[in-house]
Parts: C-alpha cells; structure tokens; sequence
C-alpha cells in the first residue's frame, strides 16, 4: 500500500435509500432522500469528517421534482461547502461519467473528496398528483427544462409516436434477433430468462423496489398481470420508474483516506473506462442490430481488466430493457447465463431514471469489498436511446498500470465503424423491405399501432404505421415463430401526412 501514489482514486463510501410510501405528508422529496443517501455513504466509510472536507459535488439530473438549484439546496441541507457544486446533464450514463471524472481529478490533484448522488420520488409526486394532495417541499420549479423524447427525435418519427424509450428500444430488439438468426419467440425466451436471473437478485437486495423472485414463464407469459406494452416486451421486461429513491458514492484519494484513517478494506479502485456515442437521432443511424459505440465501449474496458470477461466478478450492465445487456453480453463474451446485475435491474430494482447506475455503482462496491485481491467489477451506463454508452472498471487492488489518462472517448473508432446511413425520406409510394418494428398495445391488451422503419428499393429508409385494423400485418409482424425482418411490404399515404405499411 505504501507504494501507492498519493492521488490514486478510490471510492470509499456508498450509500442508498429506498422510501416506500405514498403519502403525502410522510414522502421524502429528492433532495431529502440525497441528503440521506449521503449520509448513509458518510457513515459506510467510516470517517465522520470526511463531508466536512468535500470539494466536488455532481447532483444528477431529476426529473420528478424538477429544482432551480438543487446543488445548492442539498449543500445547505448537508452544511457542505464543496468548492465545485455541478447539477449534470441528462442521461442514464451520467452517474458513469461523473464517478469517471471524479476520479480523474483526484488522480491530478486537482480534488481530495468528490461525490456523485441523485434521487428521485416519483412513486410519492404521481400518487400526490393523483389525489390531489399538496406536498410540502421545496418549491417546485416547472420553467426548468428537462430534456424529453420530443426534443431528440425526428418530427416524422415525434408524428408517429416513437419517440419513446418503449419504442424505440424494441427496434432494437426486433432487429437484432433477426441479425443473430433467433426466431422471436427464441428470443422473448432469452430476455424472460435473463430477467428471471435479474428479478432473483432484486429479491435478495434490501435497497430494491419489488424483492419478488419471478419465473421465466412469469415474465414472458402475457396475461392480465402482465400485459404486452411494445412488441415484444411485456411490462414485466421494461423499467418501473414509479419509486422513491436516492443514491450517493464518495471518492477520496489514498491519502486522504489515510489521513482520515478510512479502513484499506472498503477502499474500491477506479482502473478506467471508456466513452462514445451515437447520432442522438435514432433515424440518422446506419443500422438497429447492434450500437458500435456499445461495441467499442465494452471491447476498451475489456482490454483494460485484461482481455477476458472472467476478470469481472460481478457486473453491473444498464438494463431499462431487455436488449441492452443481451448485445453488450455477447461483445463481452459472457455465457448466457451470466450474473449481469448488482442491483436486480430496472424493472425489478426500480428505475430512479438517470441516477439508476449509481445504485448500480453501490452494488459493485459492496461486491468488490468482499472479493479476491484482483478481481474487477464492470460498470455500464446508456444515456437518451442507445444513444450515450460510458463503461467503467472498478477494482479490490490498485490497477496494474495505474488509472488511464483523461482521453477516455472511444469515438473515433465507433464512428469509423459506422457504415453508410440510408438517406430519410418523407413520402413515398411502393415496396419497402421491413427494416425493423414495434407494434404498441393499449391497456387492455389489444394493439394499438405498428410502428415499421422500411427501406425503399433504392435504398432509402422510410417510418410508417400500420393500423390496428390491418390485422394481417399485425399477425405477420407478432409472429413468435417467424422474424417479418426483411419482408416487404406496400407503403401508401395515410391520414395526417403519415405513412402506411402493410404486408404486400
């Protein structure tokens, strides 16, 4: 340990809070439950001065109480004095980022104690909201712009309805089940059982939502306790943001943590990372069976624990559905039976929106105090619609060349992977061969609209609906034996400017 440098970056403390309550007059705000959050973080390194001597604060993005400073009210609930209060920008890769970056400044002295934190309380706000009770919090400021679906996505794809992660991620899936030669209903097996996998280890997790173990049947069975939302996931494979919670990760450097006489045991070493993204419009990308930032992302800091995913002993993969672990498992080369979680996922864990990895971060800390000298744990966290990918590795000994230099940004090589992207057109009459799909279904169970990305003969891609009266498509398109990937299909003009698809 002595031979360790100085400004070597470690995260010495974590803490969570899971509030189950609906009331209004018994609810914790957001910033209540950061506050509590890193208080529990405080208390787990087992140094009680150390918030006195925090530096940097990053509050992540929240959105169900939206705050005009919410860095300032947590340091004056806190009596914290950091000189660096940042409240970051959205996306469900930021907690990633900013414990990358924390680190970071504590490896150039530039900080001694940072934490990252966010919550969110959006089970108590929607039950208030639908009662009509008045919550006694801090104000509430609505002028605050909160990036939505609206902001990122084309108009034509805004027209009609995709501009939600629940349909925008079964593209995704649709696509790439094809690409990997797997009938749908091979594929609804494979997320039913992944999530069976997840659901065990929420039920095992103190901090999660719903500590209930599901079957595999459970999960993929459509009945009325779980219904289909988007083709083909049911409401057992997406994310549950109606919860209350908070989260919190302190970093230090060696020799504060030494100085404040913090036991070597819960020290956690940041070894590294890596970041790329894609274009933010989903329309303006070359294909949906894969991300190559993803790709690039996982294969850097696989590189970096040594070449080989058995370095990990544990990991904690962005899972708001189904097809996020499943592509970044075979990048990594996990078996299909691999533990992908440390929290339970976001549909068993919960889903407090952006700040869902920092919980992530919490369980790969705890797992890594308990683990074998040199054993490393993998953090994965995806921003917008497969759009922001940051990865970190985190250690139980110091990393072997010590922690990578500040230029963590992959891109260049995702982007030079990325082939041609099809030209978007707005109108057209004909065949187009079905690039990929989604068909969304309303609360009772029968579909309300299909949703095809198409290409033209020429080449060209092309968005279209397909009416829930056009129940020959529908069939085609939720065939579980048959992949309608690649079948063509006639596009004509519809009502509102839209356009229509249906099996030729």
């Amino acid at each position: 340990m002595n031979s360790l440098d100085e400004n070597t970056p470690i995260i010495v403390g974590v803490g969570e809070i899971t509030h189950r309550t609906k009331a209004a007059d018994d609810g914790l705000e957001p910033i209540e439950l950061m506050a509590r959050a890193m208080e529990s973080a405080v208390h787990d390194t087992g140094a009680p001065g150390l918030l006195e001597a925090l530096d940097s604060l990053d509050v992540v993005c929240e959105y169900s109480w939206p705050y005009t400073d919410a860095p300032a009210l947590l340091n004056a609930r806190l009596g914290a004095r950091p000189g660096r209060s940042v409240y970051g920008e959205t996306g469900g890769e930021s907690p990633v980022r900013f414990i990358h970056e924390a680190a970071l400044r504590i490896a150039r002295g530039e900080s001694q104690v940072a934490a990252i934190t966010g919550a969110e309380a959006r089970y108590t706000v929607e039950a208030a909201a639908k009662a009509g009770a008045a919550l006694a919090w801090h104000p509430r400021d609505d002028s605050v712009k909160l990036v939505r679906g609206t902001d990122i996505c084309h108009p034509a794809a805004v027209k009609l309805g995709a501009f939600m992660p629940i349909t925008i991620y079964p593209f995704y899936e649709n696509a790439a089940l094809a690409h990997w030669g797997q009938t749908p209903r091979q594929a609804s097996q494979e997320s039913a059982r992944l999530w069976a996998r997840y659901s065990e280890v929420a039920a095992g997790n103190p901090h999660a939502w719903l500590r209930k173990p599901f079957s595999h049947e459970d999960i993929e069975r459509v009945d009325a306790a779980n219904r289909l939302i988007a083709w083909p996931y049911t409401k057992r494979m997406v994310a549950n943001p109606m919860v209350n919670m908070g989260a919190a990760v302190l970093l230090t450097s060696v020799a504060r943590a030494r100085a404040l006489g913090i036991d070597p045991a819960r020290w956690v070493y940041v070894w590294g990372g890596a970041a790329a993204r894609e274009p933010r419009d989903y329309l303006q990308r070359d294909h949906y069976r894969g991300a190559h930032a993803q790709d690039l992302v996982m294969e850097s800091v696989l590189a970096q624990a040594g070449g080989h995913a058995s370095a990990f002993e544990t990991l904690g993969l962005y899972s708001c559905f189904p097809i996020v672990p499943k592509m970044a498992r075979r990048t990594l080369g996990l078996a299909a039976d691999a533990r992908m979680t440390s929290t339970g996922g976001l549909s068993f864990f919960g889903a407090p929106l952006n700040n869902y990895m920092t919980h992530a971060a919490a369980g790969l800390v705890r797992s890594l105090r308990n683990a074998a000298p040199g054993k490393t744990a993998l953090l994965y966290g995806q921003g917008e619609y497969v759009t922001k990918h940051h990865a970190l590795v985190l250690g139980s000994a110091p990393p072997p060349q010590g922690l990578p230099p500040d230029d963590y940004s992959v891109q260049a090589a995702a982007d030079a992977r990325r082939g041609e992207v099809p030209p978007l057109v707005l109108a057209h009459t004909g065949n187009a061969a079905l690039e990929t799909f989604t068909v969304r279904y309303g609360r009772a169970g029968s579909p309300v609209q299909g949703i095809v990305i198409a290409r033209t003969p020429e080449g060209a891609r092309l968005m279209a609906a397909v009416p829930a009266t056009d129940t020959a498509s529908i069939k085609v398109l939720t065939d579980l034996d048959r992949s309608p990937v690649g079948c063509t299909g006639a596009v004509s003009a519809g009502a509102d400017g839209l356009l229509n698809w249906s099996v030729a």
